[in-house]
């Protein structure tokens, strides 16, 4: 080895700290180099260069490997800087709440059409337009919100931050499917019993229809048919919606200095949202599972101000609309509080009368569910 390339090996040496063998120093020299640089590389390339005392012969070799360093710190420093930057950026981006309006705009107008619209359908639609023996336009669109509200909630679950594991999202959803089927099944032969007198606003047994109905022990069976719509049905079908609303509610929270309020679109949402929940409330007989709801989101908003966490948007839209919900159920229950028809009809200490039930009693028109 000549002496140049002994001065060079004792360059890197000093610059890398890593011991070098004479034979491989001229294959090994740039990433030797490359493991030497970062911040501060270039002060001890050059304070290293300087305390050797090399001749001036060697000065243009040595001015190179300065520079060579000088690059490789700058390189380095640069490539720090711009990744703190963009994971500062980052960071705020992520922890910037946003308002799901397409996702709330969907739930609300689904909901509106497909479900509180199925009583307004037949109302409309004559039911000498459509066989007994085959579905009516209510049954449609029941077909199309047991499609389309598995969608959505797990739409909901995807942008929620706080979720369930993958096989109980799956039962969830199976439950939901079969829950709406068998509602959809049931509500079905009740509006056809509606259309042979069939009164909502007494119980089964009451009813004029199955008083002379041979023999007696089919009223057993339509008993089964609506504890299959009232009771059954709604249970599998909302007790998964509930624990996603709450999910979805629970995770939207934020820092406090990062508080939002509630968008303009929010706000023109919040009234048919409202008065969706209130028909889940009354129609769906739901009243101790969304008030148990209720209670867990009030006692969430407790706890997460405690940690400095205040909800966002989403969170404020479930939870306004809840609290709406349950006023609109406080006036619903007080106007009707003296009914003594409806009070038979809705015996026990919870008393949330259905509006179909008010509906036939009170206006002497037959509509389903």
């Amino acid at each position: 080895m000549d002496g140049g390339a002994q001065w060079e090996e004792s360059i890197i040496l000093d610059c890398c700290d890593t011991p070098l063998q004479p034979e491989t120093t001229a294959r090994e020299t740039p990433a030797s180099v490359r493991r030497g640089g970062g911040p501060g590389g270039y002060a001890r390339c050059r304070a290293s260069i300087r305390s050797q005392g090399h001749s001036r012969s060697r000065w243009v070799q040595i001015s190179w490997l300065e520079d060579l360093c000088a690059r490789l710190s700058s390189v380095t420093c640069s490539v720090f800087c711009s990744q703190s930057a963009g994971s500062a950026a980052m960071e705020s981006v992520l922890s910037k709440p946003r308002f799901h309006l397409d996702l709330w705009l969907s739930f609300t107008v689904q909901n509106w059409i497909l479900d509180v619209g199925r009583p307004v359908v037949t109302l409309v639609f004559p039911a000498d337009w459509f066989p007994l023996n085959r579905p009516g336009a209510a049954e449609y669109l029941h077909l199309l919100y047991n499609i389309t509200t598995p969608l959505i909630l797990l739409k909901m679950l995807e942008r929620s931050p706080r979720t369930l594991p993958r096989h109980v999202v799956h039962l969830g959803i199976i439950a939901v499917i079969m829950g709406t089927s068998l509602h959809l099944a049931a509500d079905s032969i009740i509006r056809r019993l509606l259309l042979i007198g069939y009164e909502l606003h007494l119980s089964v047994r009451e009813n004029p229809v199955m008083k002379n109905l041979e023999p007696s022990s089919l009223i057993d069976s339509f008993e089964l048919l609506f504890y299959f719509d009232d009771t059954l049905g709604h249970l599998m079908w909302y007790v998964p919606l509930f624990l996603v609303l709450f999910l979805f509610f629970s995770g939207g929270f934020s820092h406090r200095k990062h508080q939002e309020k509630m968008p303009a679109a929010a706000w023109m949402l919040l009234i048919p949202s409202a008065a969706y929940y209130w028909y889940l409330i009354t129609e769906g007989q739901t009243f101790i599972l969304f008030i148990f709801t209720f209670f867990a989101m009030t006692a969430t908003v407790m706890h997460q101000r405690r940690r400095g966490m205040v909800p966002d948007g989403n969170g404020l839209f479930v939870l306004y609309g809840f609290s709406a919900a349950l006023c609109l159920v406080a006036v619903w229950v007080a106007c009707l509080w003296n009914d003594s028809v409806l009070r038979k009809k809705y015996p026990g200490l919870i008393y949330v009368p259905q509006p179909r039930a008010v509906f036939t009693l009170h206006l002497g028109q037959k509509t389903p569910a």
